[in-house]
C-alpha cells in the first residue's frame, strides 16, 4: 500500500534499519591501512530551469553539507542550463566546495544548449572524466552519446564505443577502489541502450567497483547485476507524470510562469543524500532523507508507474537509507 509520507527531517542514527545491499569484500580491501572514511554529498536532477524553487532546494541541500562536511559533493545531471541566466544557483554549487563533481545530463542540453557549454560553463574537465577523493577513484560518465543502433528517438541514451573503450581502459589501470557515476542509469528503469554490455564490462572489474550510482529516472531504486550494485537517486525536485496527468499542485502564478510543474508531482522539500564509504566498518551507506508531495501524489491521479517503477515502491518522495555491506 502507498504511504502518504508527512516526515520532512534527515533522517539520523543507525542506516541498519534501512535497505542492506551485498559488497565484495575485494573492492573494500582496496583501501589502504587507513580508517578514515570518505563521504560525498549528492544531489541530482534539481531541474532549475523547470522548478519556480530550486535556488531553494539547493540552498537546503548545501545548508546540510556543511553541516556533514563532506569530502566531496557531486551533482548528477539535469541540473541548470549552463548560461547566465543560471550563474547564481551553479555558483552556488560550484562555490560550496573546492571539491565538486558535475555529470551532464540529457535536459541540461535543452534550449540549444551542448555538452561543451556544460563542460565550460560548469567548470568540468571533460564531458567524462576520473576524479580522486580520498583514495577513491569515481569514474564520471556521459550517457548522452549519440550513434545507438536501438535508439528509437527521444533524448539519446548511449555509451558509446569511445567512452567505453576508455571506461575500460580506466577499470584495467585504476587500483584503487571505484564509484561509477552517471546521469542515465547503467541498470534498471531507463537504462542506456547499451545497458548489458556496459554491465558485462563492469561485471569484469567488479572486484574493484564499491557501487554504480546514477539521477534521471526520479525514483528511488537498487539493483544487483554481475556483483556490481547499482542504486537510483531520486530528484531533488519532482516525479514526471506527464500530460495526460497534468494537474495543479501550487498556485496559477507560479504554473504561468512554470508551466512544466504541472507535469509533475513536485516534493515538498527538496531531497539528497550523502554517500558515506567507510572502510574500517566495510561499509557504504546512504543517509535517507523524506518529505511528502505537492498536491495530489501520483497514486491519486491514478497514475500506474512504467517497466519496474511502481507508486509506493520506487515511485517516492523520498530517498531511502541504505547499507551495502560484506
Amino acid at each position: 500500500m502507498y504511504r502518504e509520507n508527512n516526515r520532512r527531517s534527515f533522517i539520523k542514527g543507525a542506516v541498519a534499519t534501512g535497505v542492506v545491499l551485498s559488497l565484495p569484500t575485494s573492492a573494500l580491501s582496496l583501501f589502504d591501512n587507513r580508517r578514515n572514511k570518505v563521504k560525498i554529498g549528492i544531489i541530482t536532477d534539481l531541474h532549475q530551469d523547470i522548478m519556480h524553487d530550486g535556488k531553494e532546494r539547493m540552498e537546503s541541500f548545501l545548508r546540510s553539507m556543511r553541516s556533514e562536511k563532506p569530502d566531496a559533493i557531486m551533482q548528477m545531471g539535469d541540473f541548470a542550463y549552463p548560461g547566465d541566466k543560471n550563474k547564481e544557483v551553479i555558483g552556488m554549487f560550484n562555490d560550496a566546495h573546492k571539491e565538486r563533481m558535475h555529470i551532464i545530463g540529457n535536459h541540461d542540453m535543452d534550449s540549444g544548449y551542448t555538452r561543451e557549454q556544460c563542460v565550460d560553463y560548469w567548470g568540468m574537465p571533460a564531458r567524462y572524466y576520473v576524479s580522486e577523493i580520498s583514495g577513491v577513484y569515481f569514474i564520471v560518465l556521459d550517457g548522452n552519446d549519440k550513434g545507438s543502433p536501438s535508439h528509437k528517438g527521444g533524448y539519446a541514451s548511449y555509451i558509446n564505443e569511445e567512452q567505453a573503450s576508455w571506461l575500460e581502459e580506466q577499470l584495467k589501470t585504476l587500483e584503487g577502489p571505484i564509484v561509477i557515476a552517471s546521469h542515465q542509469p547503467l541498470a534498471g528503469t531507463y537504462s542506456v541502450d547499451n545497458a548489458e554490455e556496459i554491465q558485462n564490462l563492469l561485471g569484469k572489474y567488479s572486484d574493484k567497483i564499491l557501487v554504480a550510482i546514477n539521477g534521471h529516472t526520479h525514483i528511488d531504486a537498487h539493483l544487483l547485476i554481475k556483483g556490481v550494485n547499482y542504486v537510483h537517486i531520486n530528484s531533488a525536485s519532482y516525479y514526471w507524470v506527464g500530460g495526460k496527468f497534468q494537474h495543479k499542485s501550487y498556485s496559477d502564478e507560479v504554473l504561468d510562469q512554470y508551466k512544466y510543474i504541472a507535469y509533475t508531482c513536485p516534493y515538498r522539500d527538496a531531497l539528497f543524500t550523502t554517500m558515506t564509504i567507510d572502510p574500517g566498518k566495510q561499509t557504504i551507506s546512504f543517509r535517507g532523507k523524506d518529505t511528502e508531495w505537492v498536491g495530489d501524489s501520483p497514486v491519486k491521479l491514478g497514475f500506474e508507474g512504467y517497466e519496474n517503477a511502481r507508486p509506493g515502491q520506487e515511485i517516492v518522495p523520498e530517498i531511502r537509507k541504505r547499507l551495502i555491506k560484506h
